[in-house]
């Protein structure tokens, strides 16, 4: 089997800067390395919807980043969308679609449109290719009435919506989503969520991997799941899969994470 994303034994560490202190008193000592993501190895499948859950600093964002060539791994290798992360990265990048939970790139002074259009031209999308897309993906979001209005002017929850626009503007074959229903109503939540699953996932065949602290809400979306802790995958599977393992049918999500965090594994 072709997985959408394959990974192997992925390892980040990261040497912690050290302050003006630490530099004039002791300037040849290395700070301790920090192990963000260790030892990692997943098999996604294409037009699968795939989730990570843990807390903060488990490791959910650098291991996102790793996978869309932001970041290079320390050890271990990966392949997204059949092309490889250390060898292929451009490919990579122009066969996903990336949404931040802490969305920094776009231009201020620009409106909205303006945004989309620029990030398209990055892609070689034409102007009426683009002109397309937003007609086509501003309504799901209700957004239309904000695309002439400058960025620096909306809400963080209307910037979210640019920012899964822009994901999309691409035809992603995979689409990597840190937290993307954050500052969304509820409302949007659900129209996003049935058009991720229905159109993008089951119609178009395409592989979402996200992560979320909602734990309803990976319990109710996610295809299969995975528990990630200090930088670990504890566990991975269906949400039944994860029941067997506590012997426990009707175990919800929640009681299956707070038994890892808190245990280290079931």
């Amino acid at each position: 089997m072709t997985y959408a994303v394959e990974t192997f034994g992925l390892t980040k560490e990261f040497i912690p800067t050290k302050g003006f202190y630490h530099v004039v008193s002791n300037p040849f000592r290395k700070g301790e390395p920090i192990l963000a993501v260790d030892n990692v190895t997943l098999q996604i499948k294409r037009g699968e919807i795939f989730s990570i859950a843990g807390p903060n600093g488990a490791g959910k964002t650098t291991l996102m980043k790793i996978l869309s060539c932001l970041i290079t791994p320390s050890r271990g290798n990966a392949n997204v969308a059949g092309y490889n992360i250390l060898k292929e990265d451009n490919a990579v990048k122009s066969s996903i679609g990336l949404i931040s939970g802490d969305e920094r790139s776009f231009y201020w002074r620009l409106t909205l449109k303006q945004n989309l259009y620029f990030f398209a031209a990055l892609y070689n999308i034409s102007a009426a290719q683009t002109r397309i897309k937003i007609a086509e993906l501003a309504p799901l979001l209700e957004i239309e009435s904000y695309l002439d209005r400058r960025f620096q002017e909306c809400s963080t929850g209307v910037k979210q919506k640019l920012a899964i626009m822009r994901s999309l503007l691409n035809d992603p074959q995979v689409l990597f989503m840190d937290e993307p229903t954050k500052s969304l109503d509820t409302t949007t939540v659900k129209s996003l969520k049935n058009f991720i699953k229905e159109k993008l996932v089951r119609q178009q065949g395409r592989t979402v991997f996200f992560s979320s602290h909602n734990l309803n809400e990976v319990e109710s979306f996610a295809d299969r799941i995975a528990i990630m802790h200090k930088g670990q995958i504890r566990a991975c599977g269906t949400l039944e899969d994860l029941c067997d393992k506590i012997n426990s049918p009707l175990a919800r999500l929640a009681n299956i994470y707070d038994k890892i965090i808190n245990t280290g594994g079931i």
